[in-house]
């Protein structure tokens, strides 16, 4: 239909008419969640179980009241065939209804009739007849006349051989990026709902080659984990980890934006973080902390201060008399509970609570059952203590450390047969500190802290994680993650090609071995709707030289544009400026890449222009210019590359970041060089 069509104007003035409803429906919504906080908290009822109310009631209207501005829904569905036909529903970002029991006005797109939506195809119709989608103006705020387009799929008369393509789909998809990343659940397509519909059980492990959407349907995932299965996530809670503080800047506005508000957006660095860093280690030093054999170190070096030999009887006195242990018993109660190796912390509990059992079946058979009182007093007694302090003291993560690294002696017993002596020197500080208290902590320092941490005591884990960037995790790291795992399921996120730490991934079953998820499913995504087919195909040049086995990306975007342009070494800066204003003259956001030490002399170079840049931090600019070192899971819509090689220069894997950088272009990338390129 086009625009002057009559059928199209009705259609459209139907729509926008329901949209006017729905826009009523919800208001009345966010009014009727703030009356049911007023009146809940005069609901008689215990103090524990008003309190738990209240908080569900003021939960759900603060979610309500912070939806973000924008259209009510983006698809539809008519049915003709199976459980639902002769029905139609919109589908939307959240449940909208005039009741709670009447219909929906629009139902929510993960509800399981929204799947047809997905899933839907002329070859498998799923029973539904038309899946209509619905164009809205670029920055809408959700008012109704900015409804300006719709298209119709009629599926069941549809050539089976023939796919058809969205021109809705394709234009929200090429639309212009500037701010924070947007949510994608107009355009979900098939195997990324596959994905995000996975069961909450299961671990999975997506290798999303650049553009495929991975980082999108790992949040998509989780808003759908929280919408099918409430109570089990938000009880144990859900994380998402990001590789730096900029891109979870980046992505802050997705799940909002999908009605979920409550979820945890951090970093590992600031999950671990006991301590401030402020020391740097050499590179050498940090990757070696960063080595998975550290953690058999540090179980050494922790396990070490458990004793039981040389141990004296023990005489404990409940007030009224002495009883005795033999030293005997308290060595096999030690070496017992050693061998059972739980948490460290347990264990030294584990052999008081012995201790006292000891204690309490000898007083048992002299005088009958002892009540909880009798218990705790023995429990608590100095002698036990003091004994406790010999053969199972308390440890302090950071002492434990300042002492591994402090001394030769104890790093050289505790990483016998592990480390080389010249590695051990690596991990040696130089000048050990007086204590752990004026210690300097560098930021590998703080994974080797977590790890001790975590054999005294367990860390409290998620119900889930999604884990983004994950081929850049060391083993050390992951095994950070896979703590706070334990009980519950992971969606890895991650492309080996895209790898820049020296610890970088090569391989996702050993990723998912130090994840505690080695039986995690690998699901390749590979074919693009974000990136340009030429770019993608300048990518895949560097593929071969990456040292990593991933299948090449394919896009479906065959517009875009790809420029290489050759200056001489004195006149880049000048050609990157007027590469910047080109780029200028089109619509949406640009990027300028450059090696980290050359991003002041661009900087410069466009301030003397008169081009206002902003930092990759300050979302929404017209112009940023990014160090290549942040530029990971972020996009533009024109990306200009400054000297690729000096970029491949600037660290041991200098390649797998060219390729990261040559891929955030969404619609054009101009790469500007004065010296050969890598590819």
């Amino acid at each position: 239909m086009t625009s002057a069509d009559p059928a199209l104007k009705a259609s459209l003035q139907r729509e926008r008419g329901h949209h006017d409803r729905c826009r009523a429906a919800l208001a009345a919504m966010v009014d009727g969640a703030q009356e049911q906080v007023v009146v809940g908290e005069d609901v008689s009822a215990s103090g524990a179980d008003a309190e738990v109310l209240g908080y569900q009631l003021r939960s759900q209207a603060k979610e309500l009241r912070e939806l973000p501005e924008g259209p009510l829904f983006f698809g539809k569905l008519d049915f003709d065939r199976g459980e639902h036909a002769g029905q139609a529903y919109h589908l939307g970002r959240l449940r909208i209804t005039e009741h709670p029991a009447a219909p929906p006005l629009v139902v929510d797109w993960r509800a399981p009739v929204s799947r047809a939506f997905y899933q839907a195809s002329a070859r498998d119709p799923q029973g539904v007849a038309v899946r209509r989608r619905f164009g809205w103006a670029a920055g809408s705020a959700g008012e109704s006349a900015d409804l300006t387009g719709l298209e119709d799929e009629f599926l069941q008369q549809a050539d089976e051989e023939i796919p058809q393509v969205s021109g809705i789909v394709a234009q929200e998809i090429e639309r212009p990026r500037v701010g924070p990343m947007r949510d994608i659940a107009a355009t979900i397509q098939p195997e990324q709902d596959d994905l995000v519909r996975g069961d909450l059980a299961v671990s999975v492990c997506v290798q999303g080659a650049p553009g495929t959407g991975k980082t999108a349907v790992g949040l998509h995932r989780a808003a759908y984990l929280l919408y099918t299965h409430p109570q089990r996530i938000r009880r144990g809670g859900l994380l998402v980890l990001g590789p730096n503080r900029t891109f979870l800047s980046y992505i802050s506005q997705v799940l909002p934006a999908l009605g979920e508000t409550g979820v945890r957006q951090s970093t590992l660095q600031d999950e671990i973080a006991r301590r401030p860093v402020t020391a740097t280690d050499a590179p050498a030093s940090a990757a070696l902390k960063h080595d998975p054999r550290m953690a058999e170190v540090l179980r050494r070096a922790l396990y070490a201060h458990v004793s039981s030999e040389n141990i004296n009887s023990l005489e404990i006195s409940d007030g009224s008399y002495r009883w005795r242990v033999g030293a005997g018993e308290l060595a096999r109660i030690v070496a017992d509970v050693r061998e059972e190796e739980p948490p460290y912390g347990t264990g030294r509990e584990r052999v008081r609570s012995r201790v006292v059992r000891s204690v309490q079946l000898q007083a048992e058979r002299r005088a009958g059952p002892q009540n909880g009182a009798w218990v705790q007093r023995v429990s608590r007694s100095r002698v036990l203590g003091a004994f406790l302090d010999v053969v199972w003291p308390k440890v302090r993560p950071e002492e434990l450390l300042t002492q591994l690294l402090g001394s030769t002696e104890e790093l050289a017993v505790s990483a016998l047969g592990l480390l080389e002596p010249s590695e051990q020197e690596l991990l040696l500080w130089a000048k050990p500190p007086r204590s752990w208290k004026s210690a300097r902590w560098s930021a590998a320092d703080l994974v080797l802290l977590d790890e001790v941490a975590g054999l005294v005591e367990h860390p409290e884990g998620y119900g889930h994680l999604v884990v983004d960037e994950a081929q850049d995790l060391s083993p050390m790291e992951c095994r950070a993650i896979a703590r706070r795992a334990r009980f519950g399921s992971l969606t890895v996120l991650g492309d080996l090609a895209q790898g820049t730490t020296p610890w970088a991934a090569r391989s996702w079953h050993t990723v998912l071995c130090h994840l505690g998820k080695p039986d995690a499913a690998v699901v390749p995504l590979t074919i693009g709707f974000r990136v340009p087919r030429a770019v993608v195909e300048l990518a895949n040049r560097l593929l071969g030289r990456l040292d990593v086995e991933v299948p090449a990306g394919r896009s479906l975007r065959g517009d875009g544009e790809l420029r290489v342009r050759r200056t001489s070494p004195d006149s880049l800066t000048a050609a990157v400026v007027d590469a910047v204003r080109e780029s200028l003259a089109y619509e949406g956001s640009v990027g300028v890449v450059a090696a980290d030490a050359e991003v002041g002399r661009v900087r410069e170079a466009l301030d003397a222009a008169g081009i206002a840049a902003a930092g990759p931090d300050e979302l929404g600019a017209r112009v940023s210019v990014v160090p290549a070192g942040v530029v990971k899971g972020l996009e533009y819509d024109h990306v200009v590359a400054v000297e690729p090689a000096a970029i491949a220069e600037a660290e041991e894997r200098g390649l797998h970041r060219l390729y990261v950088v040559l891929t955030r272009a969404v619609s054009r990338l101009v790469v500007v060089h004065g010296r050969p390129l890598p590819f």
